[in-house]
């Protein structure tokens, strides 16, 4: 499997994965998650390799969780994390769903069809740190609001690479439609006017997920959780304004390391005085 790794590592990520800033306890949980998460979305993501060959990968994951069998190392990985900590395989599995997606399907007609992927893509990988660190399933309309305007955010800002390297657009297909523009506008040096209002469009739409999403931090009782989920939602809001603006065709909408460093200050200054009051 070595062939398909694209050499990615959580250090490359868009947003913190199991950061210094959770508790040790819960970080080899969460790096199997991880794991198991990036096998698949390089199986997933390859440039050349079969899809059937790639839906084979998958599933010798699906029948390793699912305790069919113990032939994918990560998915034995992740499988035995959750027995250590009395969970269940559900998040795991649902991911494995938008890995199989994303080898099969690559238009999406609308907001509600994109959702629709993140709740398999993006919205099992908090509710499962949600699991891990014990706290309520009360908060997963709030997470899932986070986890989906994180993805949408991801495709908004590799919508150019994904069209260009994978022939895969999650841009919806009905607001390309409106606005008059073609998905071949993704492969230009830079949008024209139309593909910037749709980019623009659906960042603000994200934004109304995290205006969902907001309190999502205050409800979490761990508190070394709820800092790095504050400081998640800002990175995101940031983001989003970032996308409202900038062309990313040709401009750049990723953080850098001193922008990621003075809002996960701000987010730190806010759950001080959050907590003071």
């Amino acid at each position: 499997m070595t062939e398909l790794a694209s050499g990615k590592g959580h250090k490359d990520e868009n947003f913190p994965v199991a950061s210094f800033i959770i508790k040790p306890q819960h970080r080899s949980a969460v790096m199997a998650f991880y794991h198991f998460a990036r096998k698949g979305d390089d199986i997933a993501d390859h440039p050349t390799e079969a899809p059937e060959t790639k839906l084979a990968h998958l599933e010798s994951m699906r029948a390793t969780l699912a305790r069919e069998s113990d032939a994918d190392p990560e998915a034995l990985a992740l499988r035995r994390a959750q027995d250590e900590r009395v969970l269940t395989a559900e998040h795991g599995l649902d991911l494995l769903e938008a890995f199989r997606r994303d080898v099969t399907k690559t238009r999406y007609c609308d907001w509600e069809d994109l959702l629709d992927y993140c709740r398999y893509s993006a919205m099992p990988v908090g509710r499962f740190v949600l699991d891990v660190h014990g706290e309520s399933r009360d908060l997963w309309p709030a997470n899932d609001a986070l986890c989906a305007a994180l993805q949408v955010i991801n495709h908004l800002q590799d919508c150019a690479k994904d069209y260009t390297k994978l022939d895969r657009v999650y841009i919806p297909h009905g607001a390309l439609a409106v606005a008059g523009v073609g998905i071949e506008a993704l492969g230009l040096a830079k949008s024209p006017p139309a593909l910037r209002a749709v980019i623009a469009g659906l960042a603000e739409m994200t934004a109304g997920l995290l205006d969902q999403s907001r309190p999502f931090a205050r409800g979490i009782e761990d508190q070394r959780l709820a800092y790095e989920v504050a400081a998640i939602q800002r990175l995101a809001e940031d983001l989003t304004r970032k996308l409202m603006l900038r062309d990313p065709l040709c401009e750049r909408v990723h953080h850098t390391k001193l922008e990621l460093l003075g809002q996960f200050a701000l987010a730190a200054k806010d759950r001080l005085i959050g907590r003071a009051a």
